[in-house]
């Protein structure tokens, strides 16, 4: 099945959406509907393209991964099902279908919740360089890919578009959220991402990294936005998984590759990708829902 290509939405009937790097989000009241474009972006900049499928990939595998968490954490999701969406939503089911989601209100908190199992990216270049990443000393002699003794906890700020994450460490975490909320979302984080390996590990995927966003519903803490899907994960095949060199990658890894090559100053405007790279980041991305998807 292929769906046609969102860039973005305006939908008639609704109040003008808040646009985030991908999704475009509906104040509905008491629920939010969020719609997963195809939209991609890189170093916090939106690019030109759209990404054949990503939107609809995006909402499948959050789907399914909420619902694999529900025994962790509770989660905004009420519905990925147009027949469920008020009234006013139902006109746009041609748009709506496969990349939406209606969920519940909440207060999100200021932090990206980032785990890591692996040593690779934004991390290891800060390894590189102190030895921790977000204040958390790691094992001297560790390289690209290198599998950490434990997953950690390595939280950044949450950028506006167009602005980068920073890396903070717990006790900034603290103070942005409190002490009781910060032991919470570290908590869940962690049991979500190993649960999330285990799982994955037995359909022949690595999750590496992942980050997580929570929120405040009825006073309690709750997972909202995406959960591990290609934008928010680095997926690698178990298969050919080594230390000490570069993985290959079922994400966006493919694309900041292509980036990496030019001599764009990471700013906008953001240069056009190719054809050939969008056609197969459109692959990779289907690549892990088909896998997730397996029994």
């Amino acid at each position: 099945m292929t769906t046609p290509l969102v860039l973005k939405t305006d939908l008639a009937g609704l109040r003008p959406p808040r646009r985030g790097k991908v999704r475009d989000i509906y104040d509905l009241g008491d629920t939010l509907l969020i719609v997963a474009t195809d939209r991609i972006s890189a170093f916090d900049v939106v690019l030109p393209n759209a990404v054949p499928e990503k939107g609809r990939v995006l909402t499948q595998i959050s789907k399914y991964w909420f619902s694999q968490m529900e025994t962790i954490v509770k989660n905004h999701l009420l519905s990925t099902d147009v027949k469920d969406f008020p009234p006013e939503c139902r006109p746009h089911a041609a748009i709506l279908a496969d990349r939406s989601m209606l969920v519940r209100k909440s207060q999100p908190l200021p932090v990206e919740c980032i785990v890591r199992g692996y040593l690779t990216g934004s991390g290891l270049k800060e390894y590189k360089t102190t030895g921790s990443v977000s204040g958390i000393k790691l094992p001297q002699g560790l390289t690209e890919a290198s599998r950490l003794p434990t997953p950690v906890f390595t939280p950044s700020t949450k950028a506006e578009v167009g602005e980068h994450d920073v890396n903070i460490d717990f006790g900034t975490v603290v103070k942005l959220v409190g002490k009781d909320v910060a032991e919470k979302i570290k908590s869940y984080a962690l049991a979500v991402y190993n649960r999330a390996c285990d799982i994955a590990e037995s359909k022949g995927i690595i999750i590496a990294d992942t980050k997580l966003e929570f929120g405040i519903y009825n006073n309690e803490v709750i997972l909202i936005d995406e959960v591990l899907t290609p934008d928010s994960s680095r997926f690698w095949p178990k298969s050919g998984y080594r230390e000490g060199v570069v993985q290959k990658s079922y994400d966006k890894q493919f694309v900041r590759d292509y980036l990496l090559s030019l001599t764009w100053d990471q700013k906008p405007p953001a240069p056009v990708l190719p054809d050939d790279v969008v056609r197969k980041t459109s692959e990779k991305y289907l690549e892990v829902l088909r896998l997730l998807a397996s029994k």
